[in-house]
């Protein structure tokens, strides 16, 4: 199993530089986290669904979730551990949430090279708990299906987002009805099958992006014929466009 190229782990915190592709053994912490990509974009795979960090978001794990990472191009992970008393403040499942600039410079400070005293660090600590804690989740979090038939229907899609067929068409190839599936994206997943594989879409397209490759090639791979379309997809999910966003994970 890959390892990151180089870490730096204290009590409150560390860094790990991954290479593109690196992926880390599941495991857990005693007290939950933050964790933030300062370039790259990270993948973060639990039982409850995938988390997709790109740079203008911060996942959080609560203590004892169970997870592993992959990193998509040359990735700078931070991880900043916060004290009981700050993280039941924090969601109680991991969570997607959307980084302030002030939340970021936080993040960056905190697992930086400038030497903190405890006061200090205690300080940026509840300065970022304060702001994530007012952010709102995002849709870079790819819910983990519980039924079957489901489950086989985002294999499929996760092995080609750019399959364009209808949930009725996917429902023949995995014995389920289309009202059935749409019940069941529903109840489980919350949103309709649509809004689920934009997601799963997007999820694919900011991976691709961290990879190196132009807006044109994500968008065809994800299932745009239109990079127009897939432009404008892209930035009300992510709100940055490819572009924009492709130059601030490198």
């Amino acid at each position: 199993m890959p390892v990151a190229r180089q870490s730096r782990i204290w009590p409150s915190g560390g860094v790990h530089l991954w290479s593109s592709g690196d992926t880390g053994e599941a495991h857990s912490h005693r007290r939950g986290h933050f964790l933030y990509a300062a370039s790259g974009v990270l993948s973060v795979h639990t039982a409850r669904g995938t988390l997709i960090v790109p740079a203008n978001r911060a996942a959080w794990l609560p203590a004892g979730a169970v997870h592993h990472h992959r990193a998509h191009g040359d990735t700078d992970l931070r991880i900043v551990f916060l004290p009981p008393s700050l993280a039941r403040l924090a969601p109680a499942h991991p969570a997607v949430l959307l980084a302030s600039g002030l939340a970021r410079e936080v993040l960056l400070t905190l697992t930086g090279t400038r030497q903190l005293d405890g006061g200090a660090r205690a300080r940026l600590h509840r300065v970022l708990v304060d702001e994530l804690r007012e952010a709102p989740e995002q849709p870079t979090r790819l819910p983990e299906p519980r039924d079957d038939r489901l489950r086989a229907v985002a294999r499929i899609l996760d092995d080609d987002p750019a399959d364009t067929s209808s949930l009725a068409a996917l429902g023949q190839r995995v014995g389920a009805g289309a009202r059935t599936l749409s019940r069941l994206f529903h109840d489980e997943l919350g949103m309709t099958f649509y809004e689920w594989r934009t997601q799963l879409r997007i999820a694919h397209a900011l991976v691709l992006l961290a990879e190196g490759h132009d807006t044109t090639r994500v968008a065809r791979a994800c299932g745009w014929s239109n990079p127009s379309h897939f432009i404008a997809a892209f930035t009300a999910v992510v709100g940055t466009t490819p572009g924009r966003h492709r130059a601030t994970t490198g």
